[in-house]
């Protein structure tokens, strides 16, 4: 690194480490993360918490909310000028207007600021005043953490990589095509082949999510954000070329690349993500199911790279106090609970925990603390039993699909009480199931009966902000 850069980055340092230090010592905030990968409800999650919260009267185990301490809760101005404000009102009105519908998912990093006024428990609550605990929710792609391991990997590595795996997939064989018909030793084609190349790349990755596929990046070329367009992002992998002239397609790439890391990847983890104390990672396990046995062993080990971008652990009272932040608590909540009868969520909430099980040891192991739930931010179904073309009763979901607006009763499939044996099924990366059937619904927004003192209906949503801000509260 060449001084003037060093200078800059401990000069940039400095600053984050003041701003840090003056936010602490002057209020009891907390930073929740909250992420997960496209489709696993982000957004809804954020909405239906800070409506619950602003709200309390669905959330009888928020124990702070159940004991009434909670005494006052509002919005306030958002906490970074430099960061978009999450849009609450507007998907508040989208998911309880007159026709209900999904909001428009997470595509970049945004904040949220919402305060409690909170009573103090213990003996010596009566004579303490109220304390206000700010909650600074940070909503971002969870693509954007798979790129933490391209800060180690060189251009040639990465390239390497991703050509390895390209003939596995169809969508790869297509890109594979047209990786075939370039000379990356050739001089660098104009800017519009060049982003003719790597706008080709990003279509075999967006066709590997909109297979399943999830772990599938580097995340900013999948959810861009505010770079659509950016030259940073207008890159592909090649074969690496031994001595490739300086003026050459491959060294263009290479630049790009490096420049991806150093002006994307680098000031998000430094900027954002380091200051993060509890985090929750959403999960679509009913999705991956769906899509084969493939599609889950691919959410393992993508789940895994997840948590590598964490810091879990305790921080030290000074180390916090200076800026350094760990995560303290990481909550991985399997969503869309309410796609299943009551009477399966175990097994749902066993197959995360068995899903997980390498990514949470490694948690505890640096001394976070971890959970898993299955949870439903916003319930969109109602639960029902129906007889089979035996008369056998099944129990059923009943609501109203995205597509057309039918209302139907849903078996997603019977989840086995040991999840082992779908891992292992995953682990062979089989076509199909065994054994079992899986299929996926996309249920819409109900109409919304609004409570004089309570947010959107929920399944243990309550539960999930007891575990990870109830120690504050």
């Amino acid at each position: 690194m060449r001084f003037t850069e060093l200078a800059d980055d401990i000069l940039r340092r400095a600053e984050h480490l003041a701003e840090t230090a003056t936010e602490r010592v002057s209020s009891n905030t907390i930073r929740l993360g909250v992420t997960g990968l496209s489709r696993a409800g982000k957004t809804v999650f954020i909405t239906s918490l800070v409506s619950n919260l602003l709200n309390t009267g669905r959330m009888p185990q928020l124990i702070s909310a159940a004991e009434g301490r909670i005494l006052a809760a509002y919005l306030e101005p958002r906490p970074a000028v430099s960061v978009p404000r999450f849009r609450y009102e507007d998907h508040l009105a989208t998911l309880t207007g007159d026709h209900p519908d999904w909001p428009e998912g997470t595509r970049r990093i945004s904040e949220l600021r919402l305060s409690l006024k909170v009573q103090p428990r213990g003996l010596l609550s009566g004579l303490s005043a109220p304390r206000t605990v700010h909650i600074d929710i940070i909503d971002y792609p969870g693509e954007w953490l798979l790129d933490l391991s391209l800060l180690s990997t060189s251009y040639a590595e990465w390239s390497s990589d991703v050509i390895a795996g390209l003939s596995r997939t169809q969508p790869g064989r297509e890109f594979e095509r047209i990786l075939n018909g370039l000379l990356p030793d050739d001089p660098c084609p104009t800017e519009d082949r060049l982003s003719e190349i790597a706008t080709a790349f990003q279509h075999h990755l967006q066709a590997l999510q909109a297979a399943g596929i999830a772990d599938c990046g580097p995340g900013r070329l999948l959810l861009p954000g505010d770079l659509e367009g950016s030259p940073m992002l207008s890159f592909a992998p090649l074969p690496e070329v031994a001595n490739a002239p300086r003026s050459s397609l491959y060294r263009e790439f290479e630049r790009r690349y490096e420049g991806y890391k150093k002006k994307v990847v680098q000031p998000f983890f430094r900027n954002h993500f380091s200051r993060i104390d509890r985090q929750i990672v959403l999960i679509d396990v009913l999705g991956a199911l769906g899509q084969g046995p493939a599609a889950l062993d691919d959410l393992r080990q993508t789940m895994g790279k997840v948590l590598t971008a964490f810091r879990p652990g305790r921080a030290g009272r000074l180390a916090r106090l200076i800026g350094i932040s760990r995560v303290e608590k990481i909550l991985f909540a399997v969503t869309k609970a309410d796609h299943l009868h009551h009477s399966q969520h175990p097994a749902l909430t066993s197959l995360g925990e068995a899903l997980l099980e390498d990514a949470r040891s490694r948690a505890r192991f640096a001394g976070a603390g971890t959970a898993s739930l299955s949870i439903a931010a916003l319930r969109t179904t109602v639960e029902d039993t129906v007889n089979d073309a035996s008369g056998q009763p099944v129990p059923v979901v009943k609501g109203r699909l995205t597509s057309g607006g039918k209302q139907v009763a849903f078996h997603a499939g019977d989840l086995p009480v040991n999840p082992q044996v779908l891992l292992s099924e995953a682990s062979r990366r089989a076509d199909s199931w065994v054994g079992y059937t899986f299929t996926n619904a996309q249920f819409a927004p109900a109409p919304l009966t609004r409570t004089a003192n309570g947010g959107p209906p929920h399944i243990r949503l309550d539960k999930a902000c007891e575990f990870l801000l109830g120690d504050r509260l």
